[in-house]
């Protein structure tokens, strides 16, 4: 199994815009820099799984990294959220940043469940 180059790229870019918004963030709020920090992991995580599942040897562990990738995605989305409601974080780049963790968890969710829809039929053929 392996991601497009399209979907490797987008991911990447996710995590790029993830670090340079925390490099955005006010310094001299303790609570915008730990939300900053979590959202600084969970949002380079996600290209991270994208690679990891690029390199999977089967379906089980491809639909495995994409699993950690939606997880760190929605986990995003939870930072930015919490930064903008409750930090008063706002603006179109956060708001870009909660669209695209969206529409990445839309994508992947797509895609694990086309691979083990695909394996589940495999499987009952060997039968």
């Amino acid at each position: 199994m392996r991601l497009s180059e399209e979907l490797r790229a987008r991911t990447k870019q996710f995590a790029s815009r993830v670090i340079h918004f925390y490099v955005t963030l006010p310094k001299n709020r303790p609570e915008v820099q730990v939300l900053g920090r979590q959202l600084l992991r969970s949002g380079t995580s996600v290209a991270a799984h994208a690679r990891e599942a690029s390199r999977a040897r089967s379906s089980a562990e491809f639909c495995s990294k994409l699993d950690g990738l939606l997880q760190e995605a929605d986990e995003s989305q939870l930072w930015l959220e919490l930064l903008k409601e409750d930090c008063a974080i706002t603006g179109i780049e956060t708001d870009q940043l909660v669209t695209e963790a969206s529409e990445l968890m839309a994508i992947f969710v797509t895609i694990v469940q086309k691979t083990r829809s695909k394996s589940w039929k495999a499987e009952t053929r060997k039968i």
